[in-house]
Protein backbone atom coordinates (compact mmCIF):
# COMPACT_ATOMS: atom_id res chain seq x y z
CA UNK A 1 0.00 0.00 0.00
CA UNK A 2 2.72 2.27 0.41
CA UNK A 3 4.46 1.87 -2.68
CA UNK A 4 1.36 2.88 -4.46
CA UNK A 5 0.92 6.00 -2.30
CA UNK A 6 4.37 6.68 -3.03
CA UNK A 7 4.32 6.39 -6.44
CA UNK A 8 0.85 8.71 -6.37
CA UNK A 9 2.70 11.43 -4.49
CA UNK A 10 5.95 10.76 -6.58
CA UNK A 11 3.72 11.73 -9.83
CA UNK A 12 1.67 14.52 -8.36
CA UNK A 13 5.48 16.08 -7.52
CA UNK A 14 6.72 15.52 -10.74
CA UNK A 15 3.80 17.17 -11.90
CA UNK A 16 3.83 20.44 -9.58
CA UNK A 17 7.50 20.51 -10.33
CA UNK A 18 7.12 20.80 -13.85
CA UNK A 19 4.24 23.54 -13.97
CA UNK A 20 6.69 25.64 -11.88
CA UNK A 21 9.11 25.20 -13.46
CA UNK A 22 7.31 25.86 -16.70
CA UNK A 23 5.32 28.78 -15.12
CA UNK A 24 8.77 30.56 -14.63
CA UNK A 25 10.21 30.19 -18.41
CA UNK A 26 8.62 32.00 -20.97
CA UNK A 27 5.04 30.90 -22.49
CA UNK A 28 5.81 32.47 -25.67
CA UNK A 29 6.77 30.71 -28.76
CA UNK A 30 10.43 31.41 -28.63
CA UNK A 31 12.25 31.85 -32.15
CA UNK A 32 15.95 31.56 -33.32
CA UNK A 33 18.27 30.84 -31.22
CA UNK A 34 16.42 31.40 -28.30
CA UNK A 35 14.23 28.40 -29.24
CA UNK A 36 15.85 25.42 -27.48
CA UNK A 37 16.36 27.82 -24.21
CA UNK A 38 13.14 29.08 -23.84
CA UNK A 39 10.86 26.66 -24.57
CA UNK A 40 8.24 24.85 -21.92
CA UNK A 41 8.66 21.19 -21.15
CA UNK A 42 4.50 20.29 -21.38
CA UNK A 43 2.64 21.82 -23.44
CA UNK A 44 -0.59 23.38 -21.22
CA UNK A 45 -3.49 23.94 -23.58
CA UNK A 46 -2.84 20.21 -25.11
CA UNK A 47 -2.52 18.72 -21.58
CA UNK A 48 -5.84 20.42 -20.45
CA UNK A 49 -7.96 19.38 -23.52
CA UNK A 50 -6.51 15.69 -22.93
CA UNK A 51 -7.79 16.16 -19.21
CA UNK A 52 -10.84 17.54 -20.31
CA UNK A 53 -11.63 14.41 -23.13
CA UNK A 54 -10.62 11.85 -19.98
CA UNK A 55 -13.28 13.18 -17.80
CA UNK A 56 -15.68 12.87 -19.92
CA UNK A 57 -15.20 9.71 -21.41
CA UNK A 58 -14.95 8.86 -17.59
CA UNK A 59 -18.23 10.76 -16.80
CA UNK A 60 -19.97 9.25 -19.64
CA UNK A 61 -18.72 5.37 -18.93
CA UNK A 62 -20.14 5.76 -15.48
CA UNK A 63 -23.35 6.53 -16.48
CA UNK A 64 -23.31 4.24 -19.11
CA UNK A 65 -22.46 1.78 -16.12
CA UNK A 66 -24.28 3.21 -13.13
CA UNK A 67 -27.80 3.14 -15.79
CA UNK A 68 -27.69 -0.67 -15.70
Amino acid sequence: MRMFVGMILGALLLTAGIYVYDSSSTSTVANGEAASVNRTIVNWDVAASEWNGLKTRAQDGWVKLSSK
